[in-house]
């Protein structure tokens, strides 16, 4: 579809000129006043508006700022003397594109249009490209009801908006990094960068110079000059990924720049750098074991543990396994061009009583890995991976699988109502043993004894059974 252009001049020569000139290229249409050029905003998408400043005894400027408050406004380019270029450097204030000078040089018209519509494409990628990257790293997409990742999303919507560094912590596949995204793009800062460094992947002197840059002829094979990821981050944020593996001689370096000095150098570099940056830091390993160990310095752990998050593993919200596979297999079934598929019972059965040693992203390959095996409209146990499928057949206290608890129908609702009978069972069958219970419904023993916790402040009938434990 070409693209559309509203020309309006109230000398009849001058439009329809201009209109043999485009009506090749666009799809043209003229008016001779602003109730014409009104008329024709009305009933059709205009792309670009060239209007005349002068109209008879009306105003261009003011056709321009009623264009410009339509639902979809065009891209407006003002036609005006040489006489009168300060008020089409008003009009441009005002909100229009540029300008262009009578008599008109036809060839900077037709240059001018173009590079609008390029500047207007680029706009509408970027928003696409945003709200891409929104659907993906926003709020919504950390999917679950239980209350340890309830109590993650609070944390993060009340941290996002303050400037404070944010250190991350948890098993792989907890979703670390999505989190980070999280809290940057609803911060003030979501408008500039998000920058991910993974410190794992790289040597000490790689990190060093990726961190911070190098200057040309810093060390050998550094031909030119390299701009770091601090400075590539100016105004936004930085996510270290792995911030545990980095070697002391670079923390000292990192400790400085997210200090209130906020200062650094290049690699082989003696100028002094600043560089504004709200720093996001993850890790699978406990930093405060390492600091007591001496491999992580510990003025460095209080720089980035001003607001502690950590990402529980998925064993030990397991209530969420159902909503997160409604979710991967939506999205693994549009991407294979499949209709919806559902999940048997069995095989959610499986997926409820696997471990997930791999988290999140374990359980999210292993629903692409159904959808691609699938031969009928549901998963079955075999479209499961083997790892995964070696668990079928066990069952939760009192012969409950936890298929039947948290089937495929179940609404979120039930889930709390469910989880409280579950674990019911699994005390009565133990005697009120914490720590078997806990293996039988396979979760930890601290998770086990929290959701007791809030069983009793709910007056459930748990209380006579953890009174007796």
């Amino acid at each position: 579809m070409q693209p559309t252009i509203l020309i309006v001049d109230d000398e009849k020569h001058t439009r329809d000129g201009l209109r043999r000139l485009l009506e090749d290229e666009y799809d043209t249409y003229v008016a001779g006043d602003v109730a014409g050029a009104m008329d024709v905003l009305e009933r059709e998408q205009i792309d670009v508006l060239i209007t005349d400043l002068r109209l008879g005894g009306e105003d261009g400027m003011q056709l321009i700022e009623r264009a410009l408050k339509r639902p979809q406004p065009p891209i407006c380019i003002m036609m005006t003397a040489y006489g009168s270029v300060d008020t089409a450097v008003e009009a441009m204030k005002r909100g229009a594109y540029d300008f262009v000078t009578k008599p008109l040089n036809l060839d900077k018209v037709e240059m001018l249009i173009a590079r609008a519509l390029g500047s207007r494409r680029i706009e509408q990628e970027n928003r696409v490209l945003k709200q891409q990257v929104d659907e993906r790293f926003g709020l919504e997409n950390m999917i679950g009801e239980s209350p340890v990742l309830r109590e993650v999303l609070d944390t993060i919507k009340q941290v996002a908006p303050s400037s404070a560094n944010v250190l991350i912590e948890g098993e792989s596949g907890t979703g670390k990094e999505l989190a980070a995204h999280a809290i940057h793009n609803l911060s003030r800062r979501s408008k500039a960068k998000f920058v991910t460094v993974h410190c794992a992947a790289l040597s000490p002197t790689l990190l060093e110079s990726e961190l911070f840059g190098h200057e040309r002829g810093a060390f050998t094979g550094a031909h030119e000059r390299r701009i770091g990821r601090f400075e590539q981050a100016n105004g936004g944020t930085i996510f270290l990924d792995e911030i545990g593996e980095i070697e002391p001689a670079t923390q000292v370096k990192l400790l400085r720049v997210i200090s209130e000095e906020r200062a650094f150098e290049r690699v082989g570099g003696n100028q002094t750098l600043k560089a504004d940056v709200r720093l996001i830091a993850a890790t699978n390993k406990n930093l405060e074991k390492l600091v007591a160990e001496g491999k992580f310095r510990d003025d460095l752990y209080f720089r980035l543990n001003v607001v502690h998050l950590t990402m529980p593993p998925l064993r030990d919200r397991k209530e969420d396994i159902p909503l997160l596979v409604s979710s991967f297999l939506r999205h693994f079934c549009k991407q294979n061009e499949k209709p919806l598929l559902e999940i048997a019972p069995e095989a959610m059965n499986t997926l409820l009583t696997y471990n997930w040693p791999g988290n999140v992203r374990e359980l999210r390959t292993a629903i692409e890995h159904g959808v691609v095996m699938a031969t009928g409209p549901k998963i079955s146990v075999r479209d499961l991976p083997m790892n995964v499928r070696q668990t079928v057949g066990v069952e939760l206290p009192g012969g409950v699988t936890p298929a039947k608890a948290f089937g495929a129908k179940s609404s979120p609702l039930d889930l709390h109502a469910t989880e409280k009978r579950l674990i019911m069972q699994a005390l009565a069958s133990t005697n009120g043993n914490i720590t078997r219970a806990a293996q039988k419904l396979g979760i930890s023993r601290r998770t086990l004894h929290r959701k007791i916790n809030e069983m009793n402040a709910e007056k459930s009938g748990a209380a006579a059974l953890v009174d007796g434990a």
